[in-house]
């Protein structure tokens, strides 16, 4: 094994990998802004749109799982990983691109646009996220996560801070035609994000084939054990030391209640602050800012503190977050008379808040589930946190959806508040995962 010099010699890789996490931060806060707008130009009633938004994470459980496992077992003269982003990322940009030209054609073909979309997604991500605990030691992956989610966090802030912008721009392109086209209800629908955001996607794919040398990394540790994924499965959910599993069902948790409120951010940006869809997404872009800023200190935070007592802090602030937001309306508005900007800056200042905190329990989740496994089942752990962490995509759109329908738009932030605090509780049960086991 070699001398561990320390995390300085691996932050140029980090970098480097963290371009397929550019390319899902760059597409994942457009999606869950402008798609939600999209279906209620279709339908009314926001428990149906939740559950469309969540059928799209029937893939994940599905594909995450089994292309992780396969990327495993995997052996190409490009690496294990490489052979499925190059694949499928290209043709998810080709979907991402399609998706406001299939809102403006029918329900049937939006649909359809989302289906594939989501099929290639998912397909990526599990060999995108297990690229780094290939290639990183496992004392340093609380930092290294800390520079791919501050990767992911710049994707968020080009999207929704620069990108989104041009929603409301209206261009002639070749071959596009005009960038902004009438929508469903008076509405209107802007092509100009997605365009180019494919673009940025299939450059981003580019540079991580042409950098990232994986196969030299892969044959380093070719002789390390491979434990078959029925194993896997069984020693997490079989085991006496259940801290494995604690985690999983921590993170179903906490992304229960992100999912529950992030798809809806962008129409109630919309209708209780008065923005435009373009600047509607710049809500979403509170919390990429933060997720920026401070993914990386939030890594360094973990080895300091412990990875257990960051999440667990920024578990039981997130609650707290959740309920200012729950009232922030109601307070801001009615009883303080905050208008305009000022209304606007006290709700973003929240989600900034709350970016803060969720970077900090993302950052260092993913470490503490690979720091339990080998390198020959770091795709199945992988797959088992996109499992869990997807399952929750399904549950939550649908379910803060009829909640809005049945207590008020608010109630979104009240249910994060509740699935918080309920992780909170269960991740004190966890027992491993810290960076010096």
């Amino acid at each position: 094994m070699k001398k561990k010099e320390g995390m300085r010699q691996y932050y140029g890789i980090t970098f480097l990998i963290g371009l397929g996490f550019f390319t899902m931060g760059l597409m994942d806060p457009l999606y869950d802004t402008y798609v939600p707008m999209f279906l209620s130009n279709f339908i009314s009633m926001d428990s149906i749109v939740g559950t469309v938004m969540g059928l799209d994470n029937l893939f994940a459980l599905l594909l995450i799982p089994i292309v992780s496992a396969l990327s495993d077992r995997t052996r190409t003269p490009i690496g294990r990983r490489m052979p499925y982003i190059i694949v499928t990322l290209p043709a998810t940009a080709l979907f991402f691109g399609l998706l406001p030209y299939s809102a403006l054609t029918s329900l049937v073909a939006l649909i359809l646009a989302i289906f594939f979309l989501n099929l290639f997604k998912q397909a990526a991500r599990g060999p995108v996220v297990a690229l780094m605990p290939d290639m990183i030691p496992g004392e340093y992956r609380s930092e290294a996560n800390g520079v791919i989610n501050t990767m992911g966090g710049i994707a968020a802030i080009v999207g929704t801070v620069g990108l989104a912008k041009l929603y409301d721009l209206n261009v002639t392109l070749p071959l596009f035609g005009a960038t902004i086209r009438p929508g469903g209800a008076g509405s209107y629908i802007g092509t100009l994000p997605f365009l180019l955001s494919a673009l940025l996607v299939l450059l981003a794919v580019l540079l991580l084939f042409l950098f990232v040398k994986e196969k030299q990394v892969a044959q380093e540790h070719e002789q390390e054990e491979k434990v078959p994924i029925w194993k896997s499965l069984h020693m997490i959910i079989g085991a006496q030391d259940k801290s494995a599993l604690f985690i999983l069902v921590s993170l179903l948790l906490w992304f229960i209640g992100y999912q529950g409120v992030l798809p809806w951010i962008g129409i109630y940006s919309r209708e209780f602050l008065g923005l435009k869809p373009g600047t509607a997404a710049l809500s979403a872009g509170m919390v990429g800012i933060a997720y920026a800023i401070f993914a990386i200190p939030s890594g360094i935070l973990a080895h300091r503190i412990g990875r257990k007592r960051a999440i667990r802090g920024s578990l039981f602030s997130l609650t707290l977050v959740t309920v200012l937001l729950f009232f922030h309306h109601p307070v801001a508005s009615g009883i303080l008379g905050l208008t305009g900007m000022p209304l606007v800056l006290s709700f973003w200042l929240l989600l900034f808040l709350f970016g803060i905190f969720w970077v900090t329990v993302v950052t260092n989740s993913f470490p503490m589930l690979w720091q339990m496994a080998s390198y020959g089942t770091m795709g199945i752990y992988t797959g088992l946190y996109y499992f869990f962490s997807q399952s929750a995509g399904i549950i939550a759109p649908g379910f803060s959806g009829a909640m809005r329908d049945l207590f008020g738009d608010r109630s979104m932030f009240l249910t994060a508040s509740c699935c918080m605090f309920a992780a909170f509780l269960v991740m004190g049960l966890v027992r491993k995962g810290e960076a010096e086991e």
